[in-house]
């Protein structure tokens, strides 16, 4: 094992829903660098890279939750009749 990864950032797994993740990705698309992120994220062999996998898991989160209440609600109105 050598120093770095003693001492280097901890790697961690992109969470979309988490505001501290989404804050860092932030970060790095107004300043294009990774600085001041204090982890690294982990990217499986099937994501390509980090952005884009990035991009993806967002895109997945913010349509589930646009659309996930809804389809509850449209449920429950199916039920009622």
């Amino acid at each position: 094992m050598s120093l770095l990864e003693l001492h280097g950032r901890p790697f961690v797994v992109f969470d979309p829903g988490n505001d501290e993740h989404r804050e860092f990705y932030y970060e790095f698309v107004k300043n294009g660098t990774w600085g001041r992120c204090p982890f690294r994220f982990v990217v499986p062999d099937d994501h390509g890279n980090l952005v884009t996998m990035i991009q993806r898991a967002l895109v997945k989160h913010y349509v589930e939750s646009e659309f996930e209440p809804r389809r509850r609600r449209i449920r429950v109105a199916k039920k009622q009749h």
